[in-house]
């Protein structure tokens, strides 16, 4: 049995949208999984912890819808090597990256590990992440949360 799965991609380092398309590839090859859509790329501010930053390089943001067959654990695997063999590196949270996968959602999964937390803790709250979810999944709803749609108009107010 296949499961949907989101996920959200980002870049600030290097050349953002050759960053994007390389992932794109590799996700498009992941086994036992089809690409089903992609947004279109978004320009955003960088997020720190302390909130946006116009100091830092902005992003290129996209989300991709995936339908899988692997386990939770293995697309998280995967993305995670992905990220690496696209040069991102790990050192403190928040800095700049020349790739970023995030695991948003998994069917209707709702997951909390030392390493994973499905749905993504912090989706529902970035524009980055629902904005181009929306453009490709009107309909969509994000475990826990609703519906996208609404999630966006709350976070434009």
């Amino acid at each position: 049995m296949k499961t949907r799965a989101v996920l959200a991609l980002g870049s600030n380092l290097g050349n953002r949208e050759e960053n994007l398309n390389q992932a794109l590839e590799q996700i498009k090859n992941f086994s036992d999984s089809e690409l089903l859509a992609v947004s279109s790329f978004h320009e955003t501010v960088a997020l720190t912890e302390a909130g946006e930053d116009e100091t830092k390089p902005s992003y290129l943001n996209a989300v991709a819808i995936l339908e899988t067959g692997l386990t939770v654990e293995k697309l998280f695997l995967k993305t995670s090597d992905l990220e690496q063999q696209l040069g991102r590196v790990r050192e403190t949270k928040w800095q700049d990256r020349t790739i970023d996968v995030d695991l948003i959602s998994f069917g209707e999964l709702e997951l909390v590990t030392q390493q994973l937390t499905i749905p993504h803790p912090r989706a529902h709250e970035r524009l980055f992440v629902l904005k181009p979810w929306l453009e490709v999944e009107p309909s969509a709803q994000l475990v826990g949360f609703g519906a996208i749609q609404d999630l966006v108009s709350r976070l434009e107010k």
